[in-house]
């Protein structure tokens, strides 16, 4: 999604070498609600998401963590996990323990200020999500989202990932992101290839 942070350079030595590896196979739990919460996390590949249940059962997508990118950093404040975390497709995940991170950050005031720094990042992505699911007609918030994923041309669009992922960021379904794709291309407002989208200058307008 555009905006995400993918980097978790601020956290100390101490705690980065003894981080352990999980491996996740593709719909397996990293964690579930209600768990003790005891570690953070990030994505070394794959991706996770972070899952609520409503009460008449309905799947809810709080959020997914690429690769490169730090999740559940809520988790060094709560006692326990509030949400799940299933992987998407097979993943591995470094686990960084709870209580070392903790540790560094009272031994070194600085990590704190890092820390900050990425969930102030957080909160710039979170704010885009939610501007991008604000807009109602399907076809202007997947011009929205490819416009601010656009490289530094303005107008090329990476895609490193699955259609499915895009369809979650945007809150759309995948058939619908797919008809809205087909339509954008017949109308000739994008050129798709296996490895990006081109966007046209008329797409702007």
């Amino acid at each position: 999604m555009p905006g995400r942070i993918s980097s978790h350079d601020w956290l100390p030595e101490s705690v980065a070498p003894g981080a352990t590896l999980r491996e996740l196979a593709a719909g397996e739990e990293l964690f579930r609600r209600g768990d003790r919460a005891a570690a953070i996390f990030a994505v070394e590949s794959g991706r996770l998401r972070l899952v609520r249940r409503t009460v008449d059962d309905h799947l809810v997508i709080l959020h997914t963590a690429s690769a490169g990118e730090l999740f559940a950093e809520a988790a060094l404040f709560a006692m326990t996990y509030h949400c799940d975390a299933i992987a998407a497709r097979a993943s591995r995940v470094h686990v960084f323990s709870k209580v070392k991170l903790l540790a560094a950050m009272r031994a070194e005031p600085a990590i704190i200020e890092a820390f900050a720094a990425a969930l102030a990042h957080r909160l710039q992505a979170l704010r885009a999500r939610l501007e991008l699911r604000n807009i109602r007609s399907a076809r202007a918030r997947l011009l929205h989202y490819l416009a601010l994923a656009a490289g530094p041309d303005g107008r090329t669009v990476k895609l490193d990932g699955h259609l499915q992922d895009i369809a979650d960021d945007l809150g759309l379904s995948r058939e619908a992101l797919y008809r809205t794709l087909v339509k954008l291309e017949s109308g000739g407002l994008i050129m798709r290839t296996k490895t990006t989208i081109l966007l046209r200058k008329s797409s702007f307008a």
